[in-house]
């Protein structure tokens, strides 16, 4: 009867307490745990640069030498003084549909293909629907692409730091000798313009899509600083797969650090020449977007 306590109700009380604190523990680093949907993947044929294709090849040396501290600083007040357009993420992913990424060796489809196969990845991998809207929009920032870019070279490929010295740790290190960063007294020394320990708020990386729709969706979205990093850092293989830079980061960075490497396996892994169903899958992930979105959003 309510109001009537055990002698055995304490006890089994706490352990259900504990229970429900196990659980709920879980279900907070699920998004951490390790993936599975790759298991049977031959990883060692991804990322094969050495063997890549001359698109590739020149698409980087191309950025390489153009990517330098002037650009950046001309990007980002661009970015901050005009809006380019307004839509809504399903909007923003159709536009991506014309769009194959000269950067990546391991695939030929158009992007709104990359997208739902990263999400569905995750999606099988019963990570929680923030990290699976996550997969579906981390790309989304291609669209610079169609928004007065230069070329792929400032849009796409992997990131790395400018204002400081160019670490070999990134793919086709040679190239940047042609950047006239390379040479500057103080943009080629190891700290640069910035302090150590500073912290990658504080610094310049590379400007593309990973930047640009970081800076899009933080102030018009829910999602968790987690996916933030996600989004800001996937494209910085230097940091996140080869450890450059650390003498940069603060203790914020490391949470980042860790986010980005879980999110990794399923931006690179799920990359399949088997094309997704996007009007099958397309009322599935237009509600997990209401969920961190309102309808449209400036870009």
């Amino acid at each position: 009867m309510p109001g009537i306590i055990s002698k055995h109700d304490g006890n089994e009380l706490d352990t259900v307490s504990d229970a429900v604190d196990d659980v709920n523990v879980l279900k907070a680093k699920v998004w951490d745990s390790q993936s599975e949907f790759d298991s049977t993947k031959d990883k060692t044929t991804f990322r094969q640069y050495e063997t890549a294709c001359d698109r590739v090849k020149n698409f980087y040396k191309e950025q390489h030498e153009k990517q330098t501290v002037e650009f950046n600083i001309k990007a980002r007040a661009d970015f901050n003084s005009r809006t380019r357009a307004r839509m809504g993420i399903w909007q923003a992913m159709e536009m991506l549909d014309t769009l194959v990424d000269e950067s990546d060796p391991d695939t030929s489809l158009t992007q709104i293909e990359h997208l739902l196969q990263t999400a569905e990845a995750i999606r099988r991998d019963g990570k929680p629907d923030w990290m699976q809207v996550t997969g579906l929009i981390h790309d989304l920032g291609k669209l610079l692409h169609f928004f007065g870019s230069q070329g792929q070279w400032d849009v796409v490929g992997d990131t790395f730091i400018v204002g400081c010295a160019f670490s070999d740790k990134n793919i086709y290190p040679e190239t940047f000798s042609s950047n006239p960063d390379f040479h500057d007294p103080v943009y080629s020394t190891k700290c640069g313009i910035y302090e150590p320990n500073c912290g990658l708020d504080n610094v310049m990386v590379s400007w593309g899509h990973d930047e640009y729709l970081y800076h899009v969706v933080k102030g018009q979205s829910s999602l968790p600083d987690e996916a933030l990093a996600m989004i800001r850092y996937h494209s910085f293989y230097p940091w996140h797969r080869e450890g450059a830079y650390t003498h940069l980061m603060n203790e914020k960075d490391k949470k980042a650090l860790e986010a980005t490497r879980a999110f990794n396996p399923y931006d690179l892994y799920s990359k399949d020449d088997e094309p997704c169903n996007a009007e099958k899958l397309r009322p599935y992930y237009e509600d997990l977007i209401a969920k961190f979105f309102p309808p449209e959003i400036d870009w």
